[in-house]
Parts: structure tokens; C-alpha cells; sequence
């Protein structure tokens, strides 16, 4: 697990899947003087132990940030890990103080629409690759739908490996972001949720993105929405800057 910074307000930030907690040092060092932050690694990436497989494995993560929390606490979370920190805030809302939410791949959300249809056409190639045996080859293709531009030749071979290793997580997560087995979008639920939240996004990012993003916004009674120019679904490692700033703007509105 990472700690970054030594501010006044205790924050839990969630990851993306594939990475570490490590991938929040560029904006959680940014927001020092503000937060501290634990960025704990999800089972099976970074130095976690492996996943267990027991339940699903977002509620795994879930459960495994609010044990970081003692009392309201600032969750933030990137991608499957934004996801993990929304059901935490539904599921105990005593730890939520507030929620950022970047880019929460919640595609269940837009289920019998095209752009999930078009999601689905969009990620078969790697789920395909996986089911066949070829972790490396799905690690590429899903790299290459999600990864913000990261050019997989110019990753290490050891980069490469984790990658192709931790694929099956990125499969054992589907339960809850495409099947919502948690209920996130159980009917009031999200309307319930009392706490500010601010949802941020990448332009360049996957259309499904803006349909959650969208469809969040529309339930969440506090939400607020911010959309970086230029950036794609890794903006937190491509425009660390733009998002840290965001939420530095988000937190100082609503201090007073």
C-alpha cells in the first residue's frame, strides 16, 4: 500500500485494474497539503496476495478499502476501483465523507443501450484471447481499449508479464461492473446517497464512459461533473495536473 501526503482530511483511493496503488502518486502528491492518502493495492496487483476467489471480487475490493477507513473518509477510485468505492459509500455510508469517482467503468448502468452493445463488440477481442488461453494477447488488447494510449511494445517484459497475470481479475470483475451483482443501480439506491461527489472523465475517452458518467450524474443527488480536454481513461497517470486540480477545486467549494 501507498501513502501520499500529510493533509487534514483522510482519503482511501482505489485503483485501476491492472496497476498498483503506486498510480495515484501523481495526484495524490499534488493534493499534500490537503489529504492523506492510503492507496491500498486490490488483491492480486501490486504486493497484495492473490485474490482468494471467494464472493466477487469487487465487493473483495470494496471491503478492502473501507478497512482502511476509520470514520467519514474521502473515498476516491479510478476505473473498476471507482466502481469498488461507490458500492462501499452505498454499502456503509458512514465511511463515505465524499466520493471521486474518475471514469467508474460501471457499464451495467447502460445496459440495453447501443453504447453498450458497442462496448461489448469493443472488448470481445480480449475476453476471446483470455478464454482461449492467451493472457498476454487479451493483457494487449485490453491495453489497448483501456490503457489511455499506452504503447504495449514500449512496456517492459516484466510490465507485460503482470499485465498477462493479472487479465483473469480484469474477467472476475464483470460481475460486478457489467451484472452489478452488488446493486449499485438497484432502484433509489444511488438517489439515497447523501454525500457531494464529484465525477471527473477523460474527452477522449471510450463513449461508454460519458453514458455512465451521465447516468450517474442524473441519480446522484450531489453529483458534479468535470470533463478533461484532451485526456483519455488513464488521465490520472496523462493529466495528473488537470485532475488533481479538479479536485482541489471540488473539495475547497465545499469546505465551507
Amino acid at each position: 500500500m501507498a501513502r501520499y501526503g500529510r493533509g487534514p482530511r483522510a482519503a482511501v483511493a482505489v485503483h485501476c485494474a491492472l496497476a498498483s496503488g503506486a498510480a495515484w502518486a501523481p495526484v495524490a502528491e499534488r493534493l499534500g497539503d490537503l489529504l492523506t492518502v492510503a492507496a491500498p493495492d486490490m488483491p492480486g496487483h501490486g504486493q497484495s496476495p492473490a485474490w482468494d476467489g471467494r464472493g466477487d471480487y469487487q465487493a473483495a475490493v470494496a471491503a478492502g478499502a473501507g478497512a482502511l477507513c476509520d470514520g467519514p473518509t474521502l473515498l476516491m477510485g479510478h476505473s473498476f476501483g471507482a466502481t469498488a468505492v461507490l458500492r462501499l459509500a452505498l454499502e456503509r455510508p458512514d465511511l463515505a465523507a465524499g466520493l471521486i469517482l474518475i471514469e467508474p467503468v460501471l457499464f451495467a448502468a447502460t445496459r440495453g443501450t447501443p453504447v453498450f452493445d458497442a462496448l461489448l463488440r469493443l472488448e470481445r477481442p480480449a475476453m476471446a484471447a483470455l478464454e482461449a488461453g492467451d493472457a498476454e494477447g487479451a493483457a494487449r488488447r485490453f491495453t489497448a481499449v483501456w490503457g489511455g494510449g499506452t504503447d504495449w511494445a514500449a512496456l517492459t517484459p516484466r510490465q507485460r508479464a503482470g499485465h498477462a497475470r493479472r487479465m483473469p481479475l480484469v474477467a472476475a470483475g464483470a460481475a460486478g461492473i457489467v451484472d452489478d451483482v452488488g446493486g449499485i443501480l438497484a432502484p433509489g439506491r444511488l438517489e439515497a446517497l447523501a454525500v457531494p461527489v464529484l465525477l471527473i472523465a477523460g474527452q477522449d475517452s471510450p463513449p461508454v464512459i460519458a453514458a455512465i458518467q451521465a447516468e450517474l450524474a442524473r441519480r446522484l443527488p450531489r453529483a458534479h461533473e468535470v470533463t478533461v480536454p484532451g485526456a483519455g481513461h488513464m488521465l490520472p497517470l496523462t493529466h495528473p495536473a488537470a485532475v488533481a486540480d479538479a479536485i482541489r477545486a471540488h473539495l475547497t467549494a465545499r469546505s465551507g
